[in-house]
C-alpha cells in the first residue's frame, strides 16, 4: 500500500513537490500541439469562415447606430425620420439573429473537433503506456499513471474545444472594433488603447504563474489518485482494517485534499486581480471617452453625437472579446503545462521493443530454450549492489519439466521473467527456440508462452470474460474443455449463475484454489506450447494445493515446463532441477541426485520436512 506515514510526512512531500514542481520541457511543445489538429482541416476551415463572418458582421451594427443618430434621429432637416430609423433598426436584428445562428453552428463544429482530438490524445497515450515495459510500471504508481491519462488529458479538453473559436472569434471582432473605431474617430482611439501593452505584459506575467500552480495541481491530483486507487481496492482495504489503519488512511487523504483545495484556489484567484483592472479600465474607458469629447468639441474639433454614441458602443463591444482573448491566453498557457506532462509520457522510449529486423519464432524449434552467461540487476538497482543473476548457464529441452528452487530472493522468479522478455538481461542472451529473445518479434514469442503466477489476477468481469481474454473468439465448448481440463467446470456450473458468474475485484468471490484453477483454464485455453508456473500453489492450503497440483500436472503434459517452486513435493517428479543460490546455479540434477550430493537441495528440503 501506499506509506502510512501520518499528515507531518504528508506535509513534507507536499513541501518537495512545491519546490521542484514545473511543467516539463518539451521541444517544439506548441507545433506538437497544432499537430493533433491536422486529420481535421476542412472542419478548421470551416470554422474559420464561420467566426470571420460572424465577427466581420458585429462591426455593421456600431455604423448603422451612427447613421441611426445623425440620420434617423437626430437629422440636420430636423424631425425624426421613421423609415429610415425602422429600416436601421431591422437591420441590426437582422444582423444580431444571423450571429447568433453562426455562433452557434460554430460551436458545434469546434466542439466536435475539440473532443475528438482529445479522445484520439486519450487513446493514444493508453496505447503508448501499454507499450511500455514492465520495469515502467514497478517504478510509477498506479494512480499516477491513470492522472496522467484521465486529469491531464481532461484538463486540456475545454482548451481543445474553445480555442480555435475564441482566439478566431474574438481576435476578428477587436481587430474589426479598432477598424471601424478609426474610421469613426483616430483620436478617441488613442485615447482607448493607450494602456492595451500594459495589460499584455501583466497577462503574461499570470499566465506563466497559473501553468506553475497548473502543474502542482495535476501532482497533487496524480497523489490523490495514487492514494485512492491503493487504499481502496480490496486489498488496500483489507490491509488498512487489518492494521485499524483506517483513520491514518482518511487523515492521509485528507491531507492532499487540504493541499489541492489551496492550488484549486491559487490557480483560480492567481490573475483576478488582473482581470478585475483589465475591466474596471475598459469599462472605464466611455467615460474617459466623453471628458474627451468635450475637450475636442471645445476646440472646435467636428465631432457628431452620431459619432461619440457610435464610438462608446463600440468600445464597450471591445470589453468581452478583450477580456475573452486575455483568459484564452491564460488557458493556453496553463494547458500547455498539462500538455507537456502528456507529450512527456508519449516521448518515453519503451526499453523493450521490436528490433527493425525482428522475426517471427521458428516453429520447429519452440520448447528449447536456453540461458547463456545471464547476468541481471533491475533497472534502477543500486550500482554497487550484486546483480540479482550472475553468470547463468542451462538450457531446456522440448517436452522437459524444469524446476527452479531456491531460497527465498535467489533470482527464481527473475529467470522467469527472462524468458518471455518482460526484461532484458544485462550480459548475455537468452534463446529461445534458437534466437535471442531480442530479435524476435515479442508477440510470436508471447504467442508460444502461458505464465501462471502465484498472485492470480481476475477482472470484475464474469468468468467467462475471464476466460476469453486468453482467445476472445473462443466458442463455449472451447471455454468448458479448458475448465474441465482445469477441474474447475463442476464448481463454475454450481454457481446459480454458471459461467457468467461475477467474480468481483480481483476475483475475491472466489476461493484460492478456485481463482488458481480458473487462472489455469484461462493459460490452457490459449493452449501454448511453454508453461511457465511461478510459485502457482504456495498460497493455497493443503486441499487446494493438492487440486491445482494435479491440475497443473495434467496441463504440464506434452509441454515445455518452468516451474518456480517453494513447496519442493510439487517438482519431485521434474527432468530436472536447476537450484539458484545467491543469483548463480548452485547445483542441477534430479531430485534423487541432488538428495544424494548433500548440498543446498538436501538442506532445503531437510528444513521442509522439519517445518
Amino acid at each position: 500500500m501506499h506509506g502510512h506515514g501520518g499528515p507531518a510526512r504528508g506535509m513534507d512531500s507536499h513541501a518537495q513537490r512545491e519546490k521542484n514542481a514545473g511543467a516539463p520541457d518539451i521541444p517544439n511543445l506548441l507545433p506538437r500541439i497544432a499537430k493533433l489538429f491536422s486529420p481535421y482541416r476542412p472542419q478548421l476551415t470551416l470554422v474559420v469562415v464561420l467566426v470571420l463572418t460572424a465577427s466581420g458582421l458585429t462591426v455593421i451594427p456600431p455604423l448603422l447606430i451612427q447613421q441611426l443618430f445623425n440620420q434617423g434621429l437626430f437629422p440636420t432637416s430636423g424631425g425624426v425620420n421613421f423609415p429610415l430609423v425602422g429600416q436601421l433598426v431591422a437591420t441590426m436584428i437582422l444582423i444580431w439573429v444571423i450571429s447568433a445562428g453562426l455562433g452557434t453552428w460554430t460551436t458545434f463544429v469546434t466542439e466536435s473537433v475539440g473532443n475528438r482530438v482529445m479522445g484520439a490524445l486519450r487513446v493514444k497515450l493508453f496505447g503508448h503506456l501499454q507499450s511500455m515495459e514492465l520495469a515502467f510500471f514497478t517504478r510509477n504508481k498506479t494512480g499516477a499513471i491513470q492522472s496522467r491519462l484521465q486529469n491531464d488529458v481532461g484538463g486540456v479538453s475545454s482548451v481543445l474545444s474553445t480555442t480555435v473559436q475564441s482566439v478566431l472569434g474574438n481576435t476578428t471582432t477587436v481587430i474589426a472594433a479598432f477598424v471601424a473605431m478609426l474610421l469613426l474617430s483616430w483620436p478617441l482611439t488613442i485615447v482607448a488603447v493607450i494602456m492595451l501593452p500594459v495589460m499584455v505584459f501583466a497577462q503574461r506575467k499570470v499566465g506563466q504563474l497559473r501553468a506553475r500552480i497548473a502543474t502542482k495541481t495535476q501532482e497533487s491530483l496524480a497523489e490523490m489518485n495514487a492514494i485512492t486507487q491503493e487504499s481502496l481496492s480490496v486489498s488496500g482495504i483489507m490491509l488498512s482494517k487489518s492494521f485499524s489503519q483506517a483513520d491514518a488512511e482518511v487523515a492521509k487523504y485528507e491531507n492532499e485534499n487540504q493541499n489541492q483545495i489551496r492550488l484549486q484556489i491559487r490557480q483560480t484567484m492567481t490573475g483576478q486581480w488582473f482581470f478585475a483592472m483589465v475591466q474596471i479600465f475598459l469599462s472605464s474607458i466611455p467615460a474617459i471617452i466623453y471628458v474627451f469629447a468635450g475637450l475636442l468639441l471645445t476646440n472646435n474639433v467636428p465631432l457628431t453625437i452620431g459619432t461619440v454614441v457610435a464610438f462608446t458602443t463600440v468600445q464597450n463591444r471591445l470589453l468581452f472579446p478583450m477580456m475573452g482573448l486575455m483568459q484564452v491566453a491564460l488557458d493556453v498557457q496553463t494547458s500547455q503545462a498539462l500538455f507537456a506532462r502528456i507529450f512527456q509520457y508519449l516521448d518515453l522510449t519503451p526499453a523493450i521493443s521490436d528490433s527493425p529486423n525482428a522475426k517471427k519464432v521458428n516453429p520447429d524449434r519452440v520448447g528449447e530454450i536456453e540461458l547463456k552467461s545471464v547476468t541481471f540487476r533491475y533497472p534502477g538497482s543500486e550500482p554497487e549492489a550484486d546483480p540479482t543473476l550472475t553468470d547463468i548457464n542451462i538450457s531446456i529441452n522440448p517436452g522437459q519439466f524444469v524446476a527452479f528452487v531456491g531460497p527465498s530472493g535467489s533470482g527464481k522468479t527473475t529467470i522467469s521473467y527472462l524468458v518471455p522478455r518482460l526484461y532484458d538481461v544485462s550480459a548475455g542472451a537468452v534463446l529461445f527456440a534458437g534466437d535471442d529473445v531480442r530479435e524476435l518479434v515479442h508477440e510470436s514469442l508471447m504467442s508460444y508462452i502461458g505464465v501462471v503466477s502465484q498472485e492470480t489476477y481476475l477482472f470484475h468481469a464474469s468468468i467467462g470474460d475471464n476466460l476469453r481474454y486468453a482467445k476472445p473468439n473462443a466458442t463455449h465448448h472451447e471455454i468448458e474443455k479448458a475448465a474441465r481440463e482445469a477441474n474447475i467446470h463442476d464448481t463454475i456450473m454450481s454457481f446459480p449463475r454458471g459461467y457468467d458468474t461475477i467474480v468481483g475485484e480481483r476475483g475475491y468471490r472466489l476461493s484460492g484454489g478456485e481463482k488458481q484453477r480458473v487462472a489455469i483454464a484461462r493459460v490452457l485455453l490459449k493452449d501454448p506450447s511453454i508453461m511457465i508456473l511461478d510459485e502457482a500453489t504456495s498460497a493455497l492450503d493443503t486441499v487446494s494445493e493438492r487440486t491445482v497440483q494435479e491440475t497443473l500436472d495434467r496441463a504440464s503434459r506434452e509441454r515445455t515446463t518452468i516451474a518456480i517452486a517453494h513447496r519442493l513435493s510439487t517438482i519431485i517428479h521434474a527432468d530436472v532441477i536447476f537450484v539458484i543460490d545467491k543469483g548463480r546455479v548452485a547445483e542441477q540434477g534430479t531430485h534423487d541426485e541432488l538428495l544424494q550430493q548433500g548440498g543446498v537441495y538436501a538442506k532445503l528440503v531437510a528444513e521442509q520436512l522439519n517445518a
